[in-house]
């Protein structure tokens, strides 16, 4: 997806992980603007992995996420990791750091 799409990347211990839900709650009421600005998202949930192609062990290695806990990561079109948070990632700050984003402000013109 490098250089094509921007990434949510949400990994989890498992389903019925509360900051997981909470997350995923957050992005359909932000689908559209999502879109807009090019954002894939991709779920390690376990071991099973939505929305890319990868194994969850060589996403959880490269990411250096944890197989325990809850993390979301932005990661910009460059391949960079834009956001890194333990907790769920508001809409407004994913839109504010799209937004700020150098690639993103040259598609806007």
């Amino acid at each position: 997806m490098k250089w094509e799409k921007r990434v949510l990347l949400i990994a989890a211990p498992g389903e019925q992980d509360p900051l997981l839900q909470q997350q995923r709650r957050i992005m359909r009421r932000w689908t559209a603007a999502a879109a807009e600005r090019d954002l894939a998202v991709v779920e390690i949930v376990g071991n099973d992995v939505t929305g890319a192609s990868d194994t969850s062990a060589s996403l959880r290695e490269r990411f250096r996420l944890p197989r325990d806990g809850f993390s979301a990561l932005l990661i910009g079109k460059d391949g960079g990791t834009k956001l890194r948070r333990t907790h769920p990632i508001a809409a407004a700050d994913l839109e504010e750091t799209i937004d700020a984003m150098p690639m993103r402000r040259q598609e806007r013109h």
